[in-house]
């Protein structure tokens, strides 16, 4: 197959019926452009230009391929036309992923918002604690919780969460209260992701850090239900921020080991490249770096 340059140098020469006149479109030298003709020429095997030295015109075959090149050239400078305005426009699909954790108001108002001051974006949301794969399924941006494991992808922290041990006092009333991490184990807690209702802790309070082995009748896989039934009494649960200030300001709940908490948790964002971001993901990113989120402190 031909060179494509070679051809589109050839089309924009018939287009000015003159080397000198393309050669200047092109801002290319006439000698090169006249050695790329010949070139085409010769792998072609056929005399697409008549040269004199007063004209220039096609042959009756040049006429043939010059009407045949034409379209398809225009088609795929089209493409690229559009593909870079893409890029330096925020339009388009843009494919986000999160976890359940975000399925709350506070973020769907954010992408609500976010549509509403770029109408020309749209977004396909994809809510899962499932682990996605970003280049299969074509993610562009996915927000996660927790140390991110080794990863080709970019990684953009956004801030930090934290959880709290907290209990109602119905659940706490006539128990021991707990002095030290250890004494959660003889107490029923409300586990995340609990293996055969039984799960790790990672606690720490200052520089110090200890894991305690809990245990507790209910087990859920995303915080919602897990907030909820420790909300109805169900036992200690390990609980983010944004799940039980308000609760803990009005009595409903109490801390439990005050001076105890998670370690700080990252929070990211992720896309698969930093080179060419598009528009449509910039400017996501750079809202979600502006939102005053809930869900993370700065």
């Amino acid at each position: 197959m031909a060179d494509l340059n070679d051809i589109a140098i050839f089309v924009k020469v018939a287009q000015f019926e003159s080397f000198s006149r393309a050669a200047h479109a092109l801002g290319m030298p006439v000698s090169t452009v006249s050695r790329r003709i010949s070139e085409l020429e010769l792998q072609l095997g056929v005399t697409l230009l008549q040269r004199t030295t007063r004209k220039l015109t096609l042959t009756v075959q040049g006429r043939d391929y010059f009407h045949q090149c034409q379209e398809p050239l225009n088609i795929l400078a089209d493409a690229e036309r559009v593909l870079t305005q893409t890029q330096k426009k925020p339009e388009g699909l843009l494919r986000v992923t999160v976890p359940v954790v975000l399925r709350e108001e506070a973020f769907l108002n954010f992408v609500s918002d976010f549509l509403k001051n770029y109408p020309r974006i749209k977004i396909d949301l994809f809510i899962t604690n499932e682990f996605v794969n970003f280049v299969a399924q074509n993610i562009d941006v996915g927000i996660r919780f927790g140390e991110l494991e080794d990863s080709s992808l970019i990684a953009k922290k956004l801030g930090t969460n934290i959880r709290y041990l907290v209990a109602t006092p119905a659940y706490l009333e006539g128990r021991p209260f707990p002095a030290k991490p250890e004494d959660l184990r003889a107490h029923q807690c409300v586990l995340m992701n609990g293996k055969n209702n039984e799960a790790k802790w990672d606690l720490a309070s200052g520089k110090k850090q200890v894991s305690v082995h809990v245990s507790g009748a209910i087990s859920s896989r995303d915080f919602n239900s897990v907030s909820q039934f420790t909300y109805n009494g169900h036992g200690i649960g390990l609980l983010p921020f944004n799940y039980c200030d308000d609760m803990l300001a009005d009595g409903r709940l109490q801390r439990v080991l005050p001076k105890w908490s998670s370690p700080k948790i990252p929070v990211h964002a992720l896309y698969p490249t930093r080179k060419f971001l598009p528009a449509k993901l910039r400017v996501f990113l750079d809202a979600l770096d502006a939102w005053q989120s809930p869900f993370w402190n700065k």
